[in-house]
């Protein structure tokens, strides 16, 4: 298995269920496990507008001095409190993945809303595979900056659970989503791994047309050929969507051959809920019933 670091990003809000989940994956391959604590974001200064290259004039000037002084100071003593907040949840997370005999460090950081995506990206990049829990997933101020950060330019696949999923990087059966994309191929090779322990891993395609600039002239062979040669026992299913979005289709399939994970591609076009929220990826939250390993 060549999954050696594990990052994991979480909230200070207390909640340990991200970090016990990724701690359980680490424990089941021998992976070091990194830990970052963030705060919500800390807002700007607001904007106080200014007359020419000066301060607005008395008495005008001397309100508004005031108010940005107001600001500063409710800034300060925000960044203390997040500060504090984040030491005694550091403390927590010591003694609990202390007590699970576990390779780890834990980190904190604040940032503004801007460098989010940023400091996660940082981050991301020294690690061999991204965890993002349910806690994360369901936080609308952390969640989709992060998210994005972690999976988009940083080479690093991230492994979705759901809240209610059960996550292993042991898994039996395993799906996986093939259009022939460079996104489903990379999510393929970053997810070797763990295919070549499966016992059973399906290739499945939605509406494949045979052409020799994708699919080829058999849709499916060519990567069921490749994962062979690996050692992967692998099968092919062409299915049809009838109507059906393909992720309903890929999610139905995968309940009904009891798949434990599903491996694809994440495709980014424009803006950030459409690069990782939008089209086939979007089942993650509309159905939380399977782990889903994303590489871009």
């Amino acid at each position: 298995m060549g999954f050696k670091s594990v990052l994991c990003v979480t909230g200070d809000d207390g909640s340990d269920q991200d970090v016990r989940t990724a701690a359980g994956l680490c424990a089941e391959v021998g992976a070091h496990l990194s830990v970052l604590i963030l705060p919500p974001p800390m807002l700007l200064m607001a904007y106080y507008p200014s007359i020419g290259n000066g301060f607005p004039e008395w008495p005008v000037g001397c309100g508004l001095a005031i108010a940005r002084l107001n600001d500063r100071f409710r800034e300060i003593d925000r960044f203390t409190h997040d500060i504090a907040r984040l030491e005694r949840r550091s403390k927590d997370l010591q003694k609990l993945l202390g007590s699970m005999s576990l390779s780890f460090d834990i980190d904190t950081d604040c940032c503004d809303p801007a460098s989010l995506g940023e400091l996660a990206r940082q981050r991301a990049r020294c690690s061999d595979l991204t965890i993002i829990g349910p806690g994360l997933l369901n936080d609308e101020t952390l969640g989709p900056p992060v998210v994005n950060g972690c999976l988009f330019d940083t080479g690093t696949p991230v492994l979705v659970v759901p809240k209610g999923a059960e996550a292993t990087l042991w898994p039996r059966r395993v799906l996986v989503g093939w259009d022939s994309r460079v996104e489903a191929s990379r999510a393929v090779r970053e997810a070797l791994g763990l295919l070549c322990v499966a016992e059973d891993v399906r290739v499945a395609l939605v509406d494949p047309k045979a052409n020799y600039n994708g699919n080829g002239s058999e849709p499916g062979a060519d990567i069921a050929d490749y994962l062979a040669r690996h050692g992967v026992r692998v099968s092919v299913d062409v299915l049809a969507s009838a109507g059906r979005s393909v992720a309903t289709v890929l999610v139905q399939h995968a309940i009904d051959t009891s798949a434990e994970l599903i491996i694809m591609g994440a495709y980014g076009s424009r803006g950030l809920r459409e690069r990782l929220f939008g089209g086939v990826t979007r089942w993650t939250f509309e159905k939380p019933t399977l782990p889903l390993f994303l590489a871009r």
